[in-house]
């Protein structure tokens, strides 16, 4: 396994210090598309007083801020802001994954990277920065370009970019599809804006020569059980889906916006073109110490 950064997690989007706390939790219900009844009823307050919160006549207590975010679904790190924006100290701390009081998380991520070997998987942040990854992801990515695989590395942006693996990607314009819409399914649920610029940088990357045509891409897709992602390598076409994997009770922020993005072999031939080369890989430094010692009794 390779740890690639260990990125320190910015702000979601700009300082929030200028908007009042009613002004956030507004944005929170829009954007849930939630009427100020149905928070109402949900949070079992009047319609009323939550009225009040939002035009800043009220000012809500710690506990109805926590309250409403929970109901809203808010992410921890946007509630350390409506708290801070109400006048609170933050609640959920923002540990770097260097942190001891972060080692038995640290060590799950990397005993589930290690496991899903010879398969690729990696540890990816908010922003899709990754983390670190298990050895099988390195022979997909001969295609890339050395400056993008300088630490910070973002996995979509290497991806679809021209200088990444996207000459790489058979699928292309079913990937980008793909990609693009779970971008903008991230950007509406967390209003993050460095997403929605990385989702137009992304958008403007120009077709890589060697692509399927889109016909062809949504054809092949229809047969398929999950959009995948195949790959020109040089162990053959490989074809992947992918699962994700989060934490499930995070109080901390840096664990809330880690993800484990795993890649399974779509048909035989992948399955067994990793496992040859992991075999090949095991075997590599046995092998050439036995021929040295044959060499040189």
């Amino acid at each position: 396994m390779s740890t690639l950064s260990l990125p320190q997690a910015g702000p979601s989007g700009p300082a929030s210090a200028s908007r009042t706390v009613g002004e956030l939790l507004r944005d929170w219900r829009q954007r849930r598309r939630m009427s100020q009844l149905l928070l109402a009823a949900e949070a079992d307050i009047s319609t009323r007083h939550l009225s009040f919160v939002e035009s800043g006549r009220a000012l809500p207590s710690r506990e109805m801020v926590m309250h409403l975010a929970e109901r809203l679904d808010v992410p921890l790190r946007a509630r350390n802001m409506l708290l801070v924006a109400a006048g609170y100290a933050p609640l959920f701390r923002e540990r770097p994954l260097t942190d001891p009081q972060l080692t038995a998380a640290r060590e799950a991520v990397e005993l589930v990277l290690k496991g899903h070997e010879p398969y690729p998987a990696l540890a990816i942040d908010r922003h899709w920065t990754i983390v670190t990854a298990n050895r099988a992801l390195a022979p997909l990515l001969g295609a890339a370009s050395e400056a993008l695989l300088a630490p910070p590395v973002n996995a979509l942006r290497l991806s679809l970019h021209p200088d990444g693996i996207a000459s790489s990607i058979v699928n292309w314009h079913a990937w980008r599809a793909h990609v693009l819409a779970r971008l903008q399914r991230q950007i509406d649920v967390s209003g993050d804006e460095t997403l929605a610029a990385l989702r137009d940088e992304l958008a403007g990357y120009p077709t890589p020569p060697g692509a399927e045509s889109p016909e062809a891409d949504s054809n092949a897709t229809l047969n398929q059980i999950a959009v995948p992602l195949r790959l020109r390598t040089p162990l053959g076409v490989l074809s992947f889906f992918s699962t994700t994997t989060v934490f499930g009770t995070p109080v901390d922020v840096t664990l809330s916006e880690l993800a484990i993005e795993a890649f399974f072999p779509a048909d035989p031939q992948t399955a067994a073109a990793l496992r040859a080369y992991a075999e090949d890989q095991a075997q590599g430094p046995a092998t050439a110490a036995s021929n040295d010692t044959a060499n040189h009794p």
